[in-house]
């Protein structure tokens, strides 16, 4: 019997003795103390009894240590000993062990750049300055990277499957080869052509040598290839790709790869709906900014340069150009000509000023007709775009939009792609839905050129405009030089007055203009010319007179406008004129004659203006 059992006996031999005293004794205050005893005792058996069930290490050691060890005859002993240490716990830790885990857990060592390699793998940023096809390309990538590292693969590859040309091209790849070829491929007899064809995916695990180059074509030589597996790629319905994975093993891949790379399928499928509704958004904003920018209400169309820097600036991201040509209807000459060209490439194209033959030409088929012209493919044939003696060395897409208002054709937007099949049916109903309001303001600007040109009268002063008065001044030099009448001519300019415009409520610029021209076309005789020059500026050329009689004329006018008061905004102000005086000399060039009597208003502006200065 060992310890552990006696401790038992003596444990309950208590019990029966509290129970006795119960019966022994009749005093009812020790019979109530047995029972509280009694009852305490049996609690304490119940919440220890584990302690009593489960022996402690200590009593287990003991009980170890009293199993019988067999005997050993003094002649199996060796009489030399080993120390043997185990090393599965060790005792101490040290800079071999203090990483290693206990049960076996497999731990590498951490790198020391371990956070900064990780850290550019996950923030790589996507390429901001390239387009979203570039940015496509980027993931797609990061995508094949993924895929070849998860089948330990010696190839990733991606193709586009052009439907209409009946093509595969490489969109993107990640292998351990570098002899891939970057081509189109033609639907033939090897496995790629064997996934469009079927629609379906294809698996093989034991590619010959001898028929590998024959089978995959992406190589430019054999690469050992043993396996392979290709799926195909849909997008709304319709087959556009193919993603496939090769490897220098035998049975590499099985069908659970073929389910596997289908979720990778389905990954890029989203990733090419995402892109391409962020492309669509992003372009809807950019046509919308470009027409935003043309038909804003601050835009001036003085001259022609404005009109076509106006629609240079709105046609930029319209849609995708290589080089760009606006042709424009000149109602003068009755010409379209090419008045702006901008060629963002090395290769010829046309050049400004250009006459547009209406037959045989591209431009001239969409002015003579009204209709859009969408060329797919101009090197297909011997296109003339612009001219038949033109020098165009462009190889790609061509459309050109009609500018048509009222059934009359004011211009053509001609737009030029190194790309073939860049342009397509939405662009063309786009572009000619965006450009009625341009159509509209050509029109205007014509309309009111032409009607400027036959009013010869500035309509603020009622006196000659400039080109008019141009025109009959070099009637009159002409004429003056063949009878050898001198003659001369006055440029008047009124004197700034910035200084009294803050004393008014509003401008008093056209007040002061309209008084001025009326006091000049006063002055100025029957036989001679007075015209507007510019804002602030007059002209008067006096025939069959002298500078002499001249300068005395405008000093006496200098005088009376400086004397002139002129109400403006409930006030009574004056205003003053410098005046620079030429002879003509037999001079017949109008330009020549203005230029030098600006000479001697120069004089008198630096003079501190409110003079009259002459020229000989």
């Amino acid at each position: 019997m060992n310890r552990r059992q006696k401790r038992r006996i003596l444990i309950f031999s208590l019990f029966p003795i509290l129970i006795s005293i119960h019966f022994l004794t009749d005093d009812l205050i020790i019979r109530i103390i047995a029972v509280i005893l009694t009852a305490v005792y049996v609690g304490l058996l119940i919440f220890l009894r584990d302690s009593f069930k489960f022996p402690s290490k200590f009593e287990e050691k003991e009980e170890v240590d009293e199993i019988p060890q067999p005997e050993v005859e003094p002649s199996d002993i060796d009489e030399s000993f080993k120390i043997i240490s185990k090393s599965t716990n060790p005792a101490l830790i040290t800079d071999e062990n203090v990483f290693k885990v206990n049960r076996g857990t497999r731990v590498h060592m951490r790198p020391p750049d371990l956070k900064e390699r990780f850290e550019e793998i996950v923030n790589e940023e996507l390429p901001g300055e390239v387009s979203y096809d570039g940015q496509f390309a980027f993931v797609l990538e990061k995508v094949l990277i993924t895929i070849k590292e998860a089948f330990h693969a010696n190839t990733a590859i991606f193709f586009w499957y052009n439907k209409k040309n009946e093509k595969l091209s490489i969109e993107r790849f990640v292998s351990n080869s570098t002899e891939i070829t970057v081509r189109k491929f033609d639907i033939e007899n090897d496995i790629l052509s064997n996934i469009v064809q079927k629609a379906e995916p294809e698996l093989l695990s034991d590619i010959p040598p001898a028929a590998e180059a024959d089978v995959i074509r992406y190589y430019t030589s054999t690469q050992g290839i043993k396996s392979f597996v290709g799926v195909p790629l849909f997008y709304d319905k319709s087959l556009i790709g193919i993603l496939a994975i090769d490897s220098k093993e035998e049975d590499s891949f099985g069908i659970e790869t073929i389910f596997s790379l289908g979720r990778f399928v389905r990954l890029i499928t989203i990733l090419i709906s995402l892109f391409e509704q962020k492309y669509s958004e992003f372009i809807s904003q950019k046509r919308l900014n470009s027409l935003l920018s043309f038909i804003q209400p601050a835009e001036k169309y003085e001259e022609e340069k404005d009109l076509v820097d106006s629609i240079e600036k709105s046609i930029q991201h319209l849609i995708h150009w290589d080089a760009f040509a606006f042709v424009f209807y000149n109602p003068f000459s009755k010409s379209f000509r090419t008045v702006k060209v901008i060629n963002n490439t090395s290769l010829k194209f046309v050049g400004e000023n250009l006459d547009v033959d209406l037959n045989g030409t591209l431009v001239g088929k969409c002015i003579i007709t009204g209709i859009p012209v969408k060329i797919d493919d101009t090197s297909a044939a011997e296109y003339k775009r612009f001219s038949k003696v033109e020098d165009v060395s462009f190889d790609g897409s061509f459309l050109a939009i009609p500018l048509i208002y009222q059934n009359q054709n004011y211009g053509v937007l001609c737009f030029e792609s190194l790309k073939k099949n860049d342009y397509n049916k939405s662009d063309v109903d786009f572009l000619r839905k965006a450009t009625n309001f341009l159509s509209f303001t050509i029109y205007s600007y014509s309309n009111q050129k032409l009607l400027k040109s036959l009013i010869a009268l500035d309509i603020e002063t009622r006196v000659l405009n400039a080109e008019i008065f141009k025109e009959r001044l070099h009637a009159e030099l002409v004429k003056s030089k063949v009878l050898k009448i001198p003659g001369a001519i006055a440029v008047i300019r009124l004197d700034d007055f910035l200084e009294q415009e803050s004393l008014f409520d509003s401008n008093p610029f056209f007040t002061v203009l309209n008084t001025v021209a009326d006091i000049v076309s006063d002055e100025v005789g029957t036989v001679n010319l007075v015209g507007r020059l510019g804002d602030r500026l007059f002209g008067v050329y006096f025939f069959n007179s002298n500078s002499k009689d001249v300068y005395i004329w405008a000093e006496k006018l200098r005088v009376r406008i400086a004397r002139q008061t002129i109400a403006v905004a409930s006030r009574q102000t004056t205003f003053t004129v410098s005046v620079g005086v030429a002879a003509a000399n037999g001079k017949d060039n109008p330009d020549e004659l203005i230029h030098n009597a600006s000479l001697a208003l120069q004089k008198a502006i630096e003079s501190g203006g409110n003079k009259v200065r002459n020229i000989n």
